[in-house]
């Protein structure tokens, strides 16, 4: 991984229908169908929708083998109105479905936690070496059959690990770490390796864009150790919508875009699936001129560990550093006690670091001009941090956009990939050519960026799956049901799930979680314990915020 400067990691080429993937391709953008499946005009149409705004591949669930069959009419409808773009089965739980769908689609995502281990249940399991390596033999003898059938009708895979998804066997030996959920992936990918199936497409997903980049990066050194070179799919899953669900996006997807990891993306929005693609497409512009600018001189700090970075160590000065939160612009304004020195990377020098380092009330504003300015303010940052220098750094960009949507993004992508290696004291975000732009707005995106990375907890915050044909509910108009019962309740998290495939695991990183359980029932959760069952949808908000009373009052 070069941190500095822009050159896409290489990937091995995977053949999906007429649309590959990896190698020189360009990074590919999808998105997911939200209708039954076994609805084909509706999928169809849906399909169209997401096709005519950009995606290159279309992924449909298919929750059993009847699903799975139904895609070929949907590849069928397809063709005849003349779109050949790919689709994408997702399964969970039935292998027997992937079986069926790996006959008629281009593509067939498993999820390693549920394909062939049982039902997560949070249950730790006491395995001998002995019992554990007859699981994977089983893993092994289902797997491999289904890889010799994807390679005879041209079939490509991803693996597909999702967080809110790790077995039991797993999290018994691992717990719920990175480690766990990259061995999770790598078990299979292994077995694809020694089948000779090279049409493999690896992704590692969660809701907490923290978890999500850092178990990405140890997935890429692991593979890189073990002379795999398979492309990435990228995604923050349940990210939301709007604002948060963008700047999610943005962060997760783009901090590792930066790090030149990725070679499809999808952003997750609670949405409309035509609505992520624009979001996407923009994150992949803007990634994409950085490889145009001129090359960034710059050394990885000793000190940096980029699997569990750290918060920099800095002095306070005037509310400034240390381990108070960052600030945003508006709060920095009132800190007159600091003095202010603005630079560049070009502006450092041995002379520059020793005044930052002995000047005790300085504090240093961190800007760029360079086109891949995250490049450039990273190696500001990895050289203080090997001069041993804590001066407490405010991070600054300009912009100059007039889509409210392109300025989160770029801000999200910028100021998110410092903040996540714990750099950064503070934010200044300004957009100099729309004199329009509310300065709420900008301090709205600010919060956010500092929410997402987990540096500062200001607002409610979401858990919220974009749905798909196993969603049984009206996801969007519950969100914001959801949303205007429980806004006020400062550092809650609170989940809102289409259904049971990541409900429990993701509902572990939240504190509630609102679960469909059925047609019209939904299940409440505190933390990943299920504390009402199918309760009818309409007391289900009202339910929510009794069990949200009930404990906070405890």
């Amino acid at each position: 991984m070069d941190f500095f400067n822009y050159r896409r990691r290489e990937s091995s080429v995977v053949r999906i229908g007429d649309t590959p993937l990896g190698g020189a391709n360009p990074i590919r953008v999808q998105s997911m169908a939200n209708v039954s499946t076994m609805d084909t005009a509706a999928a169809v149409e849906q399909a169209v929708r997401m096709i005519e705004a950009g995606a290159e591949y279309v992924r449909f669930t298919a929750q059993g083998e009847r699903e799975a069959r139904n895609l070929h009419e949907i590849r069928e409808a397809l063709n005849a109105r003349g779109y050949t773009t790919p689709i994408i089965a997702d399964i969970h739980f039935n292998p027997k479905a992937a079986d069926v769908a790996a006959l008629y689609v281009e593509k067939v995502r498993i999820n390693p936690g549920n394909y062939i281990d049982k039902a997560r249940k949070f249950e730790t399991i006491d395995y001998s070496d002995e019992e554990y390596d007859d699981e994977l033999r089983k893993i092994r003898e289902r797997f491999t059959p289904f890889l010799r059938l994807c390679r005879e009708h041209g079939t490509a895979i991803r693996i597909g690990v999702n967080h809110g998804s790790l077995s039991d066997r797993i999290m018994s030996r691992y717990g719920d770490t990175p480690e766990g959920m990259v061995e999770s992936c790598m078990e299979f990918l292994r077995i694809c390796r020694d089948e000779a199936f090279d049409d493999v497409v690896v992704s590692i997903k969660a809701s907490n864009t923290v978890v999500m980049i850092r178990t990405v990066r140890l997935l890429v050194l692991t593979m890189d150790a073990e002379g795999m070179k398979y492309p990435l799919h990228l995604g923050v899953t349940e990210a939301g919508d709007s604002v948060d669900g963008r700047i999610k996006s943005a962060i997760g997807i783009g901090t590792l875009l930066a790090d030149n990891i990725g070679d499809t993306i999808r952003v997750s929005l609670s949405e409309e699936p035509e609505a992520e693609i624009p979001v996407a497409q923009k994150l992949i512009e803007y990634i994409n001129v950085r490889a145009r600018g001129r090359f960034i001189t710059a050394a990885p700090s000793r000190l940096f560990d980029p699997i569990r970075p750290s918060r920099r160590k800095t002095r306070i000065v005037d509310g400034i550093g240390g381990d108070l939160p960052p600030l945003i612009a508006p709060e920095i304004q009132t800190c007159r006690n600091a003095k202010f020195i603005e630079l560049r990377y070009d502006d450092l020098n041995d002379t520059t670091i020793n005044r930052l380092k002995t000047e005790l009330d300085t504090v240093l504003i961190l800007s760029g001009k360079h086109i891949n300015c995250t490049g450039e303010m990273r190696a500001f940052m990895h050289r203080l941090l090997d001069a041993d220098c804590d001066v407490p750094v405010i991070l600054r960009r300009d912009y100059s956009e007039n889509d409210p949507e392109t300025l989160m993004i770029k801000a999200a992508v910028d100021f998110g990939s410092l903040l996540v290696d714990g750099f950064g004291d503070g934010i200044i975000l300004n957009n100099t050519n729309d004199s329009e732009t509310p300065s709420k707005f900008l301090e709205d995106c600010m919060l956010s960026i500092l929410q997402a990375t987990r540096v500062r907890i200001s607002s409610t915050e979401y858990i919220s799956c974009p749905g798909c044909g196993r969603t049984l509910f009206d996801l969007q108009k519950t969100i914001a049901q959801v949303k205007a019962a429980t806004s006020h309740l400062k550092g809650t998290k609170i989940a809102v799930m289409g259904c049971i495939v990541n409900g429990p695991g993701e509902m572990a990183d939240a504190d509630y979680g609102y679960v469909g359980a059925g047609r019209g029932r939904i299940s409440l959760y505190k933390g990943k314990e299920c504390v009402l069952k199918n309760i009818p949808e309409e007391e289900a908000v009202e339910r929510l915020l009794e069990l949200i009373n009930t404990f906070s009052h405890e």
